[in-house]
């Protein structure tokens, strides 16, 4: 019996030749398409690794299988491949939107121990050292508590943060997550860094976009300084404060930023893109405990995404 959230034959084809092949420590995987069906089957109810339908196979190496390719980056990967794809053929507008979103921590997510993230190498399981703070693509989060695991204490409660920038198609092209009661802003470059989708031949990965539009929330000298220097043209609304002490400083107070009302309102393909990942349950509320293994849980929902596109 097929589930909604299995893969298609299809969508199967595209990701089968890029998965490891063998682990050599174990011998060879367990079949990856019964187990892949088991991570987004879990990804999409938000159900408990332990209730998985016995058609996915023994649940413990399914849960294994996801923390260890969400540690090793092998979830991320993937997802650069589909967006390498796409780009290759055309099929990105790099007009970018960048917004974040909150979700709610549920109990089961507290309680991690106080230890940085395991990384296979070789089928060696090594330990990472990393700090408390965001995590995103190539730094999984390490002790320190619950800020370390990208928990924190915000008006929501005990939250997480996702930030994210998205095409105009609604798939993201890079994610950071952090405690929920950072702000927007803090995260920007970050964001924007992350943005780096690999060459299918010969040539660097690109990580400049041709424009990007944001909501008030990063309106600051900081991120117009960051994108002026980057050479992006960018669509982010002046606060009605920082206007008024513009005004007031007469001409010590500069030109106002330049706005694009046409642009600016196709910002709301980022909000639509956080939509989508929200449909996925384990998405909208977290139930993982360490930060790097609900990075790869909301990065395999973007991959799912971008497959479906």
């Amino acid at each position: 019996m097929r589930s909604r959230s299995d893969l298609t034959d299809a969508q199967w084809e595209q990701l089968e030749p890029l998965l490891p092949v063998s682990s050599r420590r174990c011998g060879r995987w367990r079949d990856h398409r019964q187990v892949v069906n088991g991570v987004l089957f879990r990804i999409r109810t938000g159900v408990q690794w332990r209730d998985l339908p016995e058609r996915y196979g023994p649940w413990k190496t399914v849960h294994e299988r996801h923390r260890r390719w969400s540690a090793d980056g092998t979830w991320e990967m993937l997802l650069r491949r589909m967006q390498a794809e796409a780009d290759a053929a055309d099929e990105i507008d790099w007009d970018v939107s960048v917004d974040s979103t909150s979700v709610r921590a549920h109990h089961h997510a507290a309680g991690a121990r106080h230890a940085p993230p395991p990384s296979f190498k070789g089928g060696s399981v090594q330990t990472v050292k990393s700090r408390s703070g965001p995590v995103g693509a190539g730094r999984p989060a390490g002790g320190g508590g619950a800020g370390g695991e990208a928990l924190g204490r915000s008006r929501g409660g005990f939250t997480t943060k996702i930030h994210l920038s998205a095409d105009s198609r609604c798939r993201v092209l890079s994610l950071v997550i952090t405690p929920g009661q950072y702000a927007d802003c803090t995260q920007f470059e970050s964001v924007m860094g992350r943005i780096r989708v690999p060459r299918l031949t010969c040539g660097r990965p690109r990580t400049k976009p041709d424009s990007v539009s944001a909501d008030k929330g990063y309106s600051n000298r900081r991120t117009r300084r960051y994108l002026r220097r980057r050479g992006i043209r960018h669509v982010i609304p002046e606060k009605a404060d920082q206007a008024a002490n513009r005004v007031r400083r007469g001409s010590a107070g500069g030109r106002p930023p330049g706005f694009d009302r046409d642009r600016c309102k196709k910002r709301n393909t980022v909000e639509r893109a956080i939509n989508r990942l929200k449909t996925f349950r384990a998405v909208a509320t977290r139930f993982d405990k360490r930060g790097y293994v609900y990075l790869g849980t909301i990065t395999a929902a973007a991959l799912v995404i971008w497959l479906r596109s």
